[in-house]
């Protein structure tokens, strides 16, 4: 951190020009690295081709693009209103950079998520420490490999290890701390800020429910909810982690997502190569626990050799059910029977703030009410985790979900304080506000607040 201080104090990162250099390069490391990144992902995660790149690399380039665009404009003082007790004056919002970050990234979505917070951190003209996670080796040994060579290395630096080195690193002072990953370990990060006072983000998870009623369109819900389950084996903050449906739909809504798992991956799945594995050993064996005991609509086969776990559909479960109780971060999708969408809003408000909250409804009614007797990081109406890539729109937890949010400016602002800046012409001023005072100028004095 020392020598990152260095960097920062001597203003280096200040510049437009040098921002947009970094960002430039970070595009270019994107695109030239492209074959590397997939094949990290495939030896950490299996992960397919396709998944690779719209998650880990597209979806970066994205926000690049957005932020370039965009940037110059960010930086610029913001001019707001003066009120009358400070006029004359003129008063702006500057923008400027925290100092030196530190991003924290899971193993989850491992480049993308070292990669799409630093965006933010460079665009607002910080310096970066990036601590990949030691659980996706392959990824952080690429990460660590690279980004010296595409980026600034006085200004960007990545630190490779697992507990005791991320140990270490938080009793360092940061300017603030960006952390994706579980609520656990987010505790332990958040205390560990506390004592210097250090601002932290907190991108976590939690169990995302889905609600479906009787007037959804069954046939894309269930390709819908399908696909944003077992996209990367079900190892997603924002995959839908629970479905409660009207029970009028329930059994036609089971059956089009069973016929959906066999049309996207084929009788085999294990054989397929667009579904991918368990990260470890640990979590696979997490997962499996999990299905003890569970009423398997479809799926349930494990091998632990392979870190495998088939697409997973498990129907009459009770809220009070292990898989009712965590996270599932797997590919196996409890469905719920509810008798109406108030029931859903119902159970959906006995548990903690969820990272996202998905509605499938043909009625506009259905969907507000939902929306507005419901509270969630964020949601998609008839799809699934879509407005995640949406950059105009920030991403973040509420509750136990998270604190902070990222994505395109909210990035900037992340990352960035508002300093208040109020300019005053060296004119004479009235003497109402300087002593000695008198009943005739706290009048006035009332009057101009």
């Amino acid at each position: 951190a020392a020598a990152l201080r260095k960097t920062f104090e001597a203003g280096t990162t200040k510049p437009l020009k040098w921002r947009l250099e970094q960002l430039d390069a970070l595009e270019h490391l994107l695109r030239e690295r492209e074959a590397d990144i997939v094949e990290a992902l495939r030896q950490d995660l299996r992960k397919p081709a396709n998944e690779s790149y719209g998650a880990e690399i597209g979806m970066n380039l994205t926000d690049i693009a957005y932020t370039k665009k965009r940037l110059a404009g960010w930086m610029k003082p913001e001019r707001v209103p003066t009120a009358l007790i400070a006029q004359p004056g003129r008063s702006v919002i500057v923008r400027e950079p925290l100092g030196v970050v530190m991003i924290i990234a899971p193993w989850n979505y491992p480049f993308q998520l070292c990669v799409l917070p630093l965006i933010g951190a460079l665009a607002a003209g910080n310096c970066a420490l990036v601590k990949p996670s030691e659980v996706s080796t392959a990824t952080s040994a690429l990460v660590a490999e690279w980004f010296p060579k595409y980026l600034d290395r006085s200004a960007v630096q990545v630190m490779e290890g697992g507990v005791p080195e991320t140990t270490a690193l938080l009793r360092e002072k940061w300017d603030h701390i960006f952390y994706t990953g579980n609520g656990t370990v987010a505790r332990i990060v958040m205390e560990a800020a506390a004592k210097h006072l250090t601002p932290v983000t907190l991108e976590l998870g939690g169990k995302s429910p889905c609600i479906v009623d009787e007037t959804a369109d069954l046939d894309a819900a269930a390709k819908r909810i399908v696909f944003g389950k077992f996209y990367n084996a079900g190892q997603t903050c924002v995959a839908p982690d629970y479905v409660l449906v009207q029970d009028s739909v329930h059994d036609a809504l089971v059956n089009r997502m069973v016929s959906t798992i066999r049309e996207f991956y084929g009788d085999e799945p294990q054989r397929s190569p667009d579904f991918g594995r368990i990260i470890n050993e640990r979590h696979h064996a997490r997962l499996t626990r999990l299905l003890d005991g569970a009423n398997v609509v479809t799926g349930g086969e494990t091998d632990a050799a392979d870190r495998y776990i088939a697409p997973t559909i498990v129907r009459d479960v009770s809220p009070s059910d292990p898989m009712m109780q965590e996270e599932i971060f797997g590919p196996i999708l409890p469905v719920i029977a509810v008798p109406s969408v108030e029931a859903a809003i119902t159970q959906v408000n006995r548990g903690p703030k969820p990272l996202a909250l998905y509605v499938f409804s043909r009625s506009k009614t259905n969907q507000h009410r939902v929306i507005s007797t419901t509270s969630a990081g964020g949601s998609t109406i008839n799809h699934v985790w879509m407005h995640v890539g949406v950059p105009s729109l920030p991403f973040g937890g509420v509750g136990e979900s998270g604190m902070g949010a990222y994505h395109g400016k909210y990035s900037f602002d992340t990352f960035s304080h508002r300093r208040a800046v109020l300019r005053k012409p060296n004119l004479s001023e009235p003497p109402i506000v300087y002593p000695p005072y008198a009943p005739w100028k706290l009048k006035w004095l009332k009057r101009m607040i």
